[in-house]
């Protein structure tokens, strides 16, 4: 498996940003602040599918992006055409000219791909200028957002499929060219085996697989010479999608096909069922394949599936062996996005001192965690036992505890002598790149491992259990502290 790819069609440039981020980068450079010391962290504060962990992914795409930051010469000359409400041009030359020039020189950290994350834990930190980590926010949540999001949800179905492969087929559906190609990467990175994605194949070497559609079968006089005609052109890939008029019929052309394949050395590798009563006609199927004798043969099964759907199907004895997934997996359908934030949480005092910056919110949910976070993942016996974010300026206690940013009563004393790592690993140290991107099949394996060390009732789809993941109980009564003083006596109380 080869590590990954970005083709070049597929790096973003500086201005793949809101306008927002230039018109403050523009406030910053004239309030002579681009040079200011800043913190930044991209995290989320509820995963997603109403599930108990969501996979970190889309780091390399990330990397790429930032390794190539740059305005070029036509982005320049776009900016130069926008206008305020007076009509003038809305950038002056001046900082035009520093967007030219600039590159991109600060400290990222982030938690690598494939590894389980949980509300309120920091994703990325990016540390340096304040102009530069402000323009970065948008493209990285649009790169972390998604891919996590579809991970998550290829790690559910594969979940629910219960060690069946799960074969990705929502190249069609995806949205967008690049939606597709960043889906088919993340459902991969989730656990599935494969994709119909041919392009993807190329660019990430995932597993590509396929058959062919009803059109096949309907440019021939029967179905029988449809079957016979692949099976002649492609006999060492001879899957038949059978449910063009009867389904059932439709099995039994193939197991006749299936014997002239066998006579040429070949073997029928499986049927596809794309409607009907799946776990009817799966289970019907089986017994016609078994009985001719075709008990290796597979049944792939497609159709708007989901984790809950395959689930159902499992449950009824469906004898299905492969889930091609598509539309419900790289659209994410029901959840259309992750809810990633990216927020400044402390600012270098010209001494050199951090003051720490909170953003305050009547939803507890919103009031953002301040300092310079880090993730300390605890684990005993090989399995995950807590998460604390702390503050890298304070000094971390043993035993620690740590308390939930959305409800203070619940708290956890995580005890002593446990086996620890931080998760957030250097990326980029003043612009360069330190970190080396694992390969797919690597990041794939991480993301299972991960998964692994979970207790299944935090896997489970209804009412998972809540992972203890929470803010050390120093960084939560700091931060209590900064509240109280801000509403007393505002901003000029921050520390």
């Amino acid at each position: 498996m080869q590590g990954p790819v970005t083709t070049p069609n597929r790096i973003a440039g500086a201005l793949l940003t809101d306008l927002y981020q230039l018109t403050m980068a523009c406030g910053y450079w004239k309030a002579g602040k681009t040079n200011e010391q800043a913190v930044f962290h991209l995290f989320f504060r509820e995963n997603p599918f109403d599930g108990g962990y969501t996979i970190a992914a889309g780091l390399a795409d990330a990397i790429a992006f930032l390794e190539h930051f740059r305005f070029d010469d036509s982005d320049i000359e776009y900016l130069r055409g926008l206008t305020g409400i007076d009509g003038k041009p809305l950038f002056e030359p001046g900082f035009l000219d520093y967007l030219r020039a600039l590159r991109f020189e600060c400290d990222v950290d982030a938690i690598p791909e494939g590894t389980v994350v949980f509300p309120h834990e920091p994703l990325v930190r990016v540390q340096g200028s304040i102009l530069q980590g402000q323009l970065v926010e948008t493209a990285l949540l649009n790169i972390l957002n998604f891919q996590s999001l579809i991970a998550t949800r290829a790690s559910r179905i594969c979940e629910a499929a219960q060690g069946d492969p799960v074969i990705e087929f929502g190249l069609r559906r995806a949205q967008g060219v690049d939606g597709a190609i960043t889906a088919s990467r993340a459902a991969f990175i989730g656990g599935c085996a494969g994709t119909s994605n041919a392009l993807a194949g190329k660019i990430f070497g995932i597993p590509v697989k396929g058959t062919h559609a009803h059109s096949w079968v309907m440019s021939f006089e029967n179905e029988l010479a449809a079957f016979n005609t692949y099976a002649d052109a492609l006999p060492n890939n001879p899957i038949f999608l059978v449910d063009t008029y009867n389904t059932l019929d439709g099995v039994r052309h193939s197991v006749t096909v299936g014997r002239r394949l066998r006579e040429r050395g070949y073997d029928l590798a499986g049927i596809r069922l794309d409607s009907g009563d799946l776990a009817y006609l799966s289970i019907e199927a089986r017994r016609i394949l078994d009985e001719a004798g075709f008990d290796k043969t597979a049944i792939v099964a497609s159709n708007d599936l989901d984790e809950r759907l395959i689930a159902s199907l499992k449950q009824q004895g469906a004898r299905i062996n492969v889930w091609g997934v598509g539309t419900r997996l790289v659209t994410a359908y029901d959840q259309p996005a992750l809810g990633g934030v990216y927020k400044l949480s402390a600012i270098c005092a010209p001494d050199g001192a951090w003051r720490h910056t909170i953003k305050l919110s009547e939803q507890v949910a919103k009031i953002t965690n301040p300092g310079l976070l880090q993730v300390r993942r605890f684990r005993s016996d090989g399995k995950f036992v807590g998460d604390a974010i702390y503050d890298q300026t304070r000094p971390l206690p043993d035993p620690i505890t740590i308390v939930d940013p959305t409800d203070v009563t619940r708290r956890k004393e995580l005890a002593e002598n446990l086996e620890w790592e931080d998760l957030l690993v250097p990326v980029f140290r003043k612009g360069e790149r330190v970190y080396a991107s694992p390969s797919l099949e690597a990041i794939r394996e991480r993301a299972q491992l991960q998964l692994s060390m979970l207790h299944p009732g935090i896997r489970r789809f209804d009412n998972p259990h809540r992972y203890p993941a929470g803010l050390e109980l120093g960084l939560h009564d700091f931060k209590m502290q900064l509240i109280l003083d801000l509403k007393s006596s505002g901003p000029a109380a921050n520390p």
